[in-house]
This record gives C-alpha cells, structure tokens and sequence, in this order.
C-alpha cells in the first residue's frame, strides 16, 4: 500500500490478553475505577466510533468471560502463542488467520493494550482515519516530550538526545515522542507482508500525558488507581446502570453518616423521603434490592422494612454476605450494583459489577468505584443510583441491538453497557 492508497474492508480492534501475567498477576483483570483492564479496554473500543468488531484474543476462561460480558468477541489463543516469549504480533496474525477463515475482509488492524487503562476513544478513532484514507500505513499513540534523555556506559553516562554541553530552552527544542503503549493502528494487508506494527509511513496521534500510563508493575497499577477520579470517561460518567439488583451499605448511604444520641443512649439517623420513593419504583421494577451492613442498631432493619428489601446486617464479612444472598437469588455478580461510601465496602465494591459511590466516600472507595453519584449520603443518593438503573432497562426496552457476525473459534454475546 502507498501513502495515497485507501485502505477497504473493517476496521477490526484486537485486544490480546493473556491469563498468565507474572510482574502483576492476573494484570488483565485488576481494576482501575472498578472496571477490569481488560473491560475498559473492550469498551473503549465500543466507544470508538470507527471500529467495526472488537476481539479479546485469550487464552484465560475468566477473561474471556469478563470481556464477553463487556461485549467483546472472544477468540481463543493457542498455547503455543500464550506464554512469556510469545509476541503481540503473533496475536495478532492469529486473528487476522481466523477472521480470513470466517469470510471477514479486514482493511485496518487497531492493536489495543489493556494495561493501557485511559484509552481515548477520540484519539483511536483519528488514527483509524489516517490509515483508512492513506495518510501513514501505521499509526501509534504518543506523548510528547522534551525530557534529556541519558545512557550509562562504563566510561559514564552520556545524552542520547541532546548535546550535553549545550542546554537550549525548552521553546527553543524540537519535541520527541514517546509510545504510550494504548494504541496502534495499521493497515492490515501491510502488516501481513511486514510481520511487525511500525512500517510504511508511520504517524502518530498525541494523547495527554497524564493519560499514558502502562501497568507493568503493582506501583503504576496504584498510581493508575490514584489519578483514575481526575480522569472520569464516559466509562464512568452519568450514564445507565445496566444491572439486575442493587445492593447498598446503610450508614453514610441512606444516611448523612450522622446519629443523633438520647439520654437514654437511642440513636436516630436522618434519611430522604425521595429515596424511599426511588426504592418503590425500583421493587415496581421487580429489582431485587439488598440493605448489608454491620452495624447492630435496630434502625437499619427497620428501614428495611419500611422500605419493603432485604437487609443483612450485625454482618462482620460483608463480601460473604453479598455472594450468600446473590447465589441464593441465582444472581452473578456482575449483575449487581453495591453502593458504599467506607472502607468495610471495599470488600464488595471488589467483587461486584457496578461498584458505586457517593461523592463524600473515602478515599479507596471513591479509587474503586466504577461510578461517582452525584448525591451524598442522605440526600437522594439511593434515588440517584435507582434512577440510572430504571434508566438502562427504560433503554433496553427501546429495541434489540443489531446482530454481530462472528469469526470462526470466536464467541460472543450482547454488547454490555459501559
């Protein structure tokens, strides 16, 4: 293919992940903003609006049924190209073999690293333009820099950019560029005949800085953790919560996390009448709902009462709870919204699908939390949380999605909800 040539057929993203990663084990499932590496990378991809079909490439049956349930193809890799040695590219040939097999034409290649948690989808679809209309061949995410880069040798270390003995200012340089690792984009014929990701003329689409981030280590997943509130996508904005119940912590949830004390040592706690209403609508629904908490006061199951849900509480493990009363129900957990605002929800928020919580939460809850609600404890947070998930079932009941056409050896099922 020349830079004037057109590049037909889908565009296809392919994310590879294998199950066996050592530097952070199970690296592909951990989460950032309570969402699954590999699922923020699914659904970045969904979000761009370029691509065609999106394949996980694994070899790992809780990966593949993450990704599946964030509406990915999943097509199974051979043993022989999972392990340690084992190239991104030999993943990517593998997917192209069995996308030709199934009759699929694909025209542009988007390779997509899940431990690249901020992918933007603005970003990745203005590299699919440049390939899909001829500008560059191959096409990566950058960051611009104008760091003095050094090497060491036994004689000392040395500039590799730069002359050492002139020190311009910063206006007065020429930028360099670094891969952030999130995205590469290719024309898939020319990466067939060149069997590695840079050829051609190659371009580069600048990301953000702050949004470049590569979790190879527990440290940089952490760091990934700590700046994922500043930086709330569309994977965590105010959308539809997709879920089939809703389970909520009590203090600091359906309350302002204040009690008030009697002479007589009788604690009351202050709660919102539009929560109780949003709780209504939400058992008209037929929504399972769940009150778990660990605190032994009488005014939580007589909340529930009140409210007409299930309640658990005097509950010492609140992660056991929740898996108790979801497989008594025959719920999966991902299925399932948890709203908590403290550190004993961290148990929860961990193993749930939606974890949420409210905007004064602590710290590591707000690190964990898949959703921010816009309503504190107290003052409608319950009824925010309600009103998103009527929300999604409002949009489910608007029509069927269009159907996906899938490769040979690949699975599928029904787009999930970012």
């Amino acid at each position: 293919m020349t830079a004037s040539a057109r590049a037909t057929g889908e565009v296809v993203a392919v994310i590879p992940a294998r199950g066996g990663s050592k530097g952070v084990p199970r690296k592909n499932l951990r989460r950032v903003a309570g969402v699954p590496l590999v699922g923020r990378a699914v659904a970045a991809a969904l979000a761009a609006s370029r691509i065609d079909r999106v394949i996980v490439s694994t070899d790992d049956d809780e990966i593949a049924s993450v990704a599946r349930e964030w509406g990915a193809q999943i097509l199974r890799r051979p043993a022989e190209i999972s392990g340690d040695t084992a190239s991104s590219e030999s993943a990517l040939r593998h997917a192209l073999d069995a996308l030709a097999e199934g009759g699929v034409d694909v025209g542009v290649l988007a390779f997509l690293q899940a431990t690249s948690p901020f992918i933007d989808p603005h970003a990745l679809d203005d590299a699919i333009a440049l390939v899909r209309r001829g500008s560059f061949e191959s096409v990566f995410s950058a960051v611009e820099t104008y760091g003095f880069l050094w090497e060491r040798s036994a004689e000392g270390a040395r500039g590799v950019n730069h002359d050492a003995a002139v020190r311009p200012r910063r206006q007065d340089r020429e930028p360099h560029w670094l891969e952030s690792g999130a995205f590469y984009v290719m024309d898939a014929p020319g990466f067939r005949a060149a069997g590695h990701r840079f050829f051609g003329r190659t371009g580069i689409v600048a990301v953000p800085e702050r949004t470049a981030i590569e979790i190879d280590s527990e440290e940089q997943l952490q760091l990934a953790r700590a700046i994922a509130p500043l930086i709330r996508s569309r994977l965590a904005g105010a959308e539809a919560i997709d879920v089939d119940a809703v389970v909520t912590d009590f203090d600091g949830v359906h309350t302002d996390d204040t009690v008030l004390v009697g002479s007589d040592g009788a604690e009351l706690v202050q709660v919102s009448r539009s929560d109780g209403m949003g709780v209504s609508r939400l058992r008209a629904a037929g929504i399972p709902m769940l009150i778990l908490s660990t605190e032994t006061n009488p005014v939580v199951g007589a909340r529930a009462r009140k409210l007409r849900v299930d309640v658990r509480q005097a509950v010492d493990d609140k992660a056991a709870a929740l898996r108790a009363w979801a497989a008594e129900r025959d719920l999966p957990l991902h299925r399932i919204a948890y709203l908590g605002n403290d550190v004993n929800d961290l148990g929860c928020l961990e193993i749930v699908g939606w974890p949420v919580a409210v905007p004064d939460a602590h710290p590591l809850v707000l690190a964990a939390a898949r959703v921010v609600l816009a309503r504190d404890g107290g003052a409608g947070a319950v009824r925010d949380l309600v009103e998103r998930v009527l929300r999604a079932r409002d949009t489910a009941a608007d029509g069927p999605s269009a159907p996906v056409t899938t490769p040979p050896h690949a699975e599928t099922s029904r787009k999930a909800q970012p």
